[in-house]
């Protein structure tokens, strides 16, 4: 029999993805399941939102649209940015996938080679190195504990940083520990990589909206305009708007990087689905009191 990619052994299936099947099959057997494996709002998806979707297949929008998504959903997208983050990004550094989870793959292989390392603060999201390791480079898991409330401080991004290091992984709020970083907080990691010019900040956004106590939600391009030109910002409309199975993920970031998404995504995707491209529009455009 042929033997199977090597590849495989460098990573885990993801455990929450193992623990959310378990969780549907103890349910269709009819256990009372308390599912905390994954992201999951707790609220529907709005009407507009569904409506806008009816209505595009009404309209016949159920065929192949750019590999990067359509020109209204990214205008829709340009705009959420200058609304809630105060960034401006023309259309050719947008760029849309079937979900912030692929999307965050993809941009692995578009800024990862073989033997590099990615600094990911710990505890994570299990699917941040797995996707570091699926593409050929080490993560280093970086302790953050209670007392620094689960947040990389300067000096262990400091100490973590070596001529291998390629890029940091940044998730705020964080996953799993909730953690959100201050403007401040991000200003101050951001003055640790202005002097390393060789690494890329991997900002996942996608918790922006879930946010209490009076916090509010900064990201780095925001936080610090001079490391703009090196940070991808990952987001999506899943949490904030209740629409994990839509499958619509979003990045925002250097010219050449959004280039490289697109060049691998026309090779591993076609594009993000039609109907739930017109429904992130109606989402991103419509009201926001709900969120």
């Amino acid at each position: 029999m042929p033997l199977l990619s090597k590849t495989l052994s460098r990573f885990q299936t993801s455990p929450i993805s193992e623990i959310f099947s378990l969780a549907l099959k103890l349910e269709a057997e009819g256990q009372d399941v308390v599912n905390l494996s994954i992201g999951e709002p707790d609220f529907e998806t709005h009407e507009s939102v569904c409506r806008e979707a009816r209505a595009a297949m009404e309209r016949g929008e159920t065929k192949y649209t750019p590999v990067d998504g359509t020109a209204e959903l990214k205008a829709a997208i340009q705009e959420k940015f200058r609304r809630d983050n105060e960034l401006d990004y023309p259309l050719d550094q947008i760029v849309v996938d079937a979900g912030a989870k692929p999307l965050l793959g993809h941009l692995m292989l578009v800024l990862l080679d073989g033997g590099d390392e990615v600094i990911v603060p710990a505890p994570c999201w299990t699917s941040h190195p797995g996707m570091v390791r699926l593409c050929g480079a080490e993560p280093v898991l970086v302790e953050c504990t209670e007392e620094t409330g689960f947040k990389l401080t300067p000096e262990r991004l400091e100490a973590a940083i070596n001529p291998k290091t390629k890029a940091l992984i940044l998730c705020s709020p964080g996953n799993p520990t909730g953690a959100v970083y201050d403007t401040a907080q991000l200003q101050a990691l951001a003055e640790v990589l202005l002097a390393h010019d060789q690494v890329w900040v991997i900002s996942d956004d996608i918790y922006e909206k879930l946010v209490f106590d009076g916090r509010e939600f900064a990201t780095m391009a925001q936080a610090a305009p001079r490391l703009k030109e090196r940070v991808v910002t990952v987001n999506g409309v899943s949490k904030g708007y209740a629409m994990t199975g839509w499958r619509i993920g979003f990045a925002a970031g250097p010219r050449d990087a959004m280039a490289g998404l697109r060049k691998v995504m026309s090779q591993l995707t076609g594009s993000p689905a039609s109907i739930s491209q017109a429904a992130a529009i109606a989402a991103l455009n419509g009201p926001q009191d709900y969120v």
